[in-house]
């Protein structure tokens, strides 16, 4: 068996251009994600292509360097400054708001500072307000499919995109990681962000939103099944997409005529920590489980919105006839691509996607699936690996 490990093997990130160039154009770049996604990893790879400085804001050294923080930011005014885990120190902002505009003055427009955050939920609620005009942001998402080598897919899929998952040297080192990751999540993450939640409680509703992958979301169920009413269901939720963890999907609503499903769909946005929180511990046992293909469209609907052109919008499209499109995207153009999502090797479309393709007149119409051929299937739709759709979308950036 051919075996991995991140020493042995590093995978260059596609939006390391992307935040290279908006480092370039802001005084300020947020980079958000989930921690152990690979954020400081990018963030060193960049400060080794110009002058920085590194802190990370969990180290009580680094912290103690910036008691005085204008005079700490004036020393190193000429570098590109990097604040990991800046969460930590949420009064830093107020005095960010000053020194960026200072250095304005003087000419110092660009590449000030480079902010590293293990969710949105803090990070926008103190810099939103504080540095409004002064910041851009950037979301570093676990691996996709075109990050990884050709014939890696189902790697991809099993194990999901962290980076110590993917490249682990085996099946059962990858997945002793991620429950290791879900327990310190539980035990000492979700604490620092939000309210004191029972660490069973909070996997519980995890696992049942693993359980009910690329489903429609049935709170009431969820509260019944954890004994709590349908507020406490939302704020749990509310938490774990704010911590980048679990995607909500809306459902497309600009359809006047049409009795049109309301209700998003959620997702655990990575497959191996899905799999893992379920018990699935390699290929075998996710085939063997009635999940597999909800996971499958997961790591689709994830790479291909990391791979839409900015500004694109994703949904899905249901109405109570019956008519379907696992994802529909909208392109800065307001184009509309359709696309169906398949675990079969030979795909069928069904009734449902064709009437809700009559619906939308969608401009392209696709249906990703496991291989790599791409070929017709009549009626101007398209099967196609996820890896050359993907590229194809970010073709269009």
């Amino acid at each position: 068996m051919e075996r991995y490990s991140i020493i042995a093997r590093m995978i260059q990130r596609r939006i390391k251009n992307r935040l290279a160039y908006l480092l370039d154009h802001y005084p300020a770049v947020g980079l958000l994600g989930p921690r152990q996604v690979g954020k400081t990893t990018l963030a060193l790879e960049i400060a080794a292509q110009r002058p920085s400085v590194y802190l990370d804001l969990e180290s009580p050294a680094d912290r103690a360097r910036l008691t005085d923080p204008e005079h700490y930011f004036a020393d190193h005014e000429d570098e590109l400054v990097i604040l990991d885990e800046v969460h930590r120190a949420p009064d830093i902002f107020q005095t960010l708001r000053g020194v960026i505009d200072r250095g304005r003055r003087r000419g110092k427009k660009t590449g000030r500072f480079l902010l590293l955050g293990s969710a949105a939920i803090e990070l926008l609620k103190q810099s939103g307000e504080t540095l409004a005009g002064r910041i851009t942001y950037l979301e570093l998402e676990s691996f996709d499919a075109m990050e990884v080598q050709t014939g890696e897919l189902d790697r991809l899929w099993v194990r999901g995109g962290f980076p110590s998952s993917f490249l682990a040297e085996d099946a059962e080192s990858s997945l002793k990681w991620r429950q290791d990751f879900i327990r310190t999540y539980l035990e000492r993450e979700v604490p620092q962000f939000g309210p004191r939640i029972p660490a069973e409680t909070l996997r519980r509703f995890w696992t049942m939103l693993a359980h009910n992958q690329a489903e429609l979301l049935n709170a009431a169920n969820l509260a019944r099944g954890l004994g709590v009413d349908g507020k406490t269901v939302a704020g749990y939720l509310d938490l774990l997409v704010d911590l980048l963890l679990v995607r909500r999907l809306p459902a497309w609503h600009r359809n006047d005529g049409k009795r049109l499903t309301r209700s998003p769909k959620v997702f655990v946005r990575d497959t191996g920590i899905a799999h893992a929180l379920l018990g699935l511990k390699n290929k075998e046992d996710i085939l063997g489980h009635s999940v597999a293909g909800q996971t499958w469209e997961t790591l689709v609907v994830e790479t291909l919105i990391a791979a839409a052109p900015e500004g694109a919008e994703a949904n899905f499209y249901r109405t109570s006839a019956g008519a379907e499109i696992d994802l529909v995207l909208t392109l800065p153009n307001k184009r509309l691509w359709a696309i169906e999502i398949k675990r079969s090797s030979a795909p069928k479309v069904e009734k449902g996607f064709h009437s809700a393709s009559a619906d939308l007149k969608p401009e392209k119409q696709f249906v990703v699936y496991p291989g790599t051929e791409h070929f017709s299937l009549g009626n101007n739709i398209e099967a196609i690996g996820l890896t050359a759709l993907a590229t194809e979308l970010q073709s269009l950036k």
